[in-house]
């Protein structure tokens, strides 16, 4: 086990692609423990840790969220944000915010957000007299929104793995989402009065409600989604091939902005986005499985419920070992790898997966915007031109607000809990 966790940690810091280094450590833990006979079995693995129905969903998740994008939905949110807070002290911040918060109701992926919101948002905010870490900064933060608010594309990964309702994961999602939306709103608010943020003029009701009506139709999306899931009129797998029936209907014949020549790159876009995904998910699979053999989740198990029976000294142990994980690790290989480990021993503590799911997944969206590894991190200094040590002095506040909210979360259940509740 030892040198499996050295030859992962020294491929993983000269920078391999974190999938193709869990496939190498799982594999080199299988020879090593002794359990080499069961290499053959490996590709026999990689498949069926992908044949799961919950797991169709994230394809169509992401073709959704391509298709409203390229139908012209993501100038429509801004074009609305801007309309309705752009007038505040730091008026393009909160409207950096309130369009993610949108988006994120749609695409349900951290790191389509922010690449596509750097290259709108960053040069935007410069322009209006932001310093450009900022503009990054707040981006980043706001795209952490995309996996906790429903759709989200880490509660489908946790579900399926879990065992547990995606359908519930979207719901218990909404609240924590939101909670999270309003902190980062008023960390500007307050970084607005401090540092005397810039203003543009108050736009006209008329100009709002103009605003509101555009974007009516891209709103249909999370509206049916959210309905067909607490009625139970669809499953969420199938609530993500209606999102992309409601997304084509609107970009094709509402908004007029997509055509049919523009298609076979959606497709080729959605295609590249879910191999990365499912490489991911099959490697860590391979990772996991192999460390089975050396039971190594029992002993993690084992070892975390002596130190202590109280389950938020249990909660609080979960959060530590994930936040510091996260900085190293990609979050959806966290996921796959650490969630068969937990959830059985759960009920030991009175936990509700559902609840333990949001936290996790709270804890993950965090890890991407954390140095060294943070995925979050690099895609906004990249695309947004800033330095890292700049951007992370920047972007350290809106981490800060998050870890509250994550407090928040793991300590009063009601947050995650009480929608889901109404469902039953």
């Amino acid at each position: 086990m030892t040198l499996t966790m050295l030859i992962f940690a020294i491929v993983l810091l000269i920078r391999v692609p974190i999938a193709i280094v869990l496939g190498i450590a799982g594999l080199v833990l299988l020879f090593v423990s002794g359990n080499g006979d069961m290499l053959i079995n490996s590709p026999q693995r990689l498949f069926s840790s992908l044949e799961s129905y919950s797991l169709l969903a994230i394809p169509l998740f992401m073709l959704a969220g391509e298709i409203m994008n390229t139908g012209g939905i993501t100038s429509r949110l801004v074009n609305f944000a801007q309309k309705f807070v752009g007038h505040f002290r730091g008026g393009l911040a909160y409207v950096n915010i309130v369009a993610n918060t949108f988006l994120a109701s749609i695409i349900g992926s951290a790191a389509a957000q922010i690449a596509m919101m750097t290259k709108i948002m960053v040069p935007a905010m410069e322009k209006e007299g932001y310093k450009r870490e900022f503009g990054a900064a707040t981006t980043a933060a706001a795209g952490m929104l995309g996996p906790i608010i429903p759709p989200s594309m880490l509660f489908i990964i946790y579900g399926a793995t879990a065992g547990t309702s995606i359908g519930d994961m979207f719901l218990a999602g909404i609240i924590p989402g939101i909670l999270l939306s309003l902190s980062f709103i008023i960390l500007v608010a307050y970084l607005g009065y401090k540092q005397s943020f810039p203003s543009k003029p108050k736009a006209s009701w008329g100009e709002r409600g103009k605003s509101l009506f555009k974007i009516i139709p891209a709103l249909l999306v999370p509206g049916i989604l959210i309905w067909g899931i607490v009625t139970g009129v669809f499953t969420p797998t199938e609530s993500a091939g209606i999102a992309c029936v409601i997304a084509l209907v609107v970009g094709l014949f509402i908004y007029r902005e997509l055509d049919f020549k523009k298609l076979p790159g959606i497709m080729v876009n959605t295609a590249i986005s879910t191999s990365i995904v499912t490489l991911l998910i099959a490697m860590a699979n391979i990772f996991g499985w192999a460390m089975t053999f050396e039971r190594v989740p029992q002993a993690i198990a084992e070892w975390m419920t002596t130190i202590s029976d109280n389950p938020f000294v249990f909660l609080i142990l979960v959060n530590v070992l994930f936040l510091m994980l996260g900085m190293l690790v990609e979050g959806i290989a966290l996921i796959i790898i650490l969630t068969p480990i937990f959830v059985p021993i759960l009920p030991a503590f009175n936990i509700d997966p559902i609840q333990f799911g949001v936290i996790i997944c709270l804890n993950v969206v965090i890890g991407i915007l954390t140095p060294p590894v943070g995925s979050g991190l690099f895609l906004a200094t990249s695309l947004g031109k800033v330095s890292i040590e700049s951007f992370v002095k920047a972007v350290l506040p809106f981490v800060l607000v998050s870890i509250i909210v994550l407090l928040l979360v793991t300590f009063i259940p009601e947050i995650t809990m009480w929608i889901p509740s109404l469902s039953k």
